[in-house]
């Protein structure tokens, strides 16, 4: 939250609200002095710079719950362990200290994530590559087990005030700053229990078990 506040964005979201207030102002007091032009012109204004504040807010809040991402790191560690025939659970341990396990059904495991990259304009107001992890789910092997076996998918999203990943897909207007076309998914076989580490980088996700130090 701090280094959203401390933001360009934030910045502009706030100093466009601020002074479109006081524009909206001005006008009323030229209004009261029955100054028609000087009214309709600053109230326009304070109209602009309010819409252009909400639309700066809207992004702050839209990225909010979004990693920025300028290297490979580790999204998540999860450890999984088999139950049952074509059954297992994952427990998932995240940076922020969160944990949450899962019981899924299938051969492998499967992550996915959604992926916000900002084009170079929108990196000048320090927007950069963002991802965040969309769903968990258990996959078979086989086709015909994966059409006829039992599903089990769970979100690892979190709610947002604002989805701008289903924004961005939804309104093309927002081409010239943001590409959210871009989704990235691994999968690897549950055979045994195991620790995994769930990695992120520029071109997507990957999974790479943690080896146990050697005595």
């Amino acid at each position: 939250m701090d280094q959203l506040l401390t933001s360009p964005l934030f910045i502009i979201a706030a100093a466009c609200g601020v002074l479109g207030a006081m524009s909206i102002l001005a006008g009323i007091a030229a209004l009261w002095r029955a100054r028609l032009r000087r009214f309709a012109a600053r109230t326009l204004s304070g109209l602009l710079l309010l819409a252009l504040g909400a639309f700066s807010g809207a992004i702050v809040l839209g990225i909010q719950g979004y990693r920025a991402l300028t290297h490979e790191e580790i999204a998540a560690r999860i450890l999984v362990k088999p139950v049952g025939a074509q059954r297992f659970s994952a427990t998932f341990r995240y940076p922020d200290g969160r944990e949450t396990t899962y019981e899924l059904a299938g051969d492998e495991i499967y992550v996915d994530a959604h992926i916000l990259k900002w084009k170079p304009i929108a990196n000048l107001i320090g927007l950069h590559t963002a991802y965040d992890l969309d769903r968990v789910a258990g996959r078979y092997h086989a086709i015909n087990e994966e059409r006829a076996g039992t599903r089990t998918v769970h979100s690892l999203g979190r709610d947002r005030p604002v989805d701008l990943y289903g924004l961005r897909r939804r309104y093309e207007f927002l081409a010239p700053l943001l590409d959210a076309e871009y989704g990235s998914a691994t999968f690897v076989p549950v055979t045994r229990p195991a620790e995994f580490e769930l990695r992120v980088s520029t071109t997507g996700l990957l999974i790479r078990e943690v080896k146990p130090p050697s005595s």
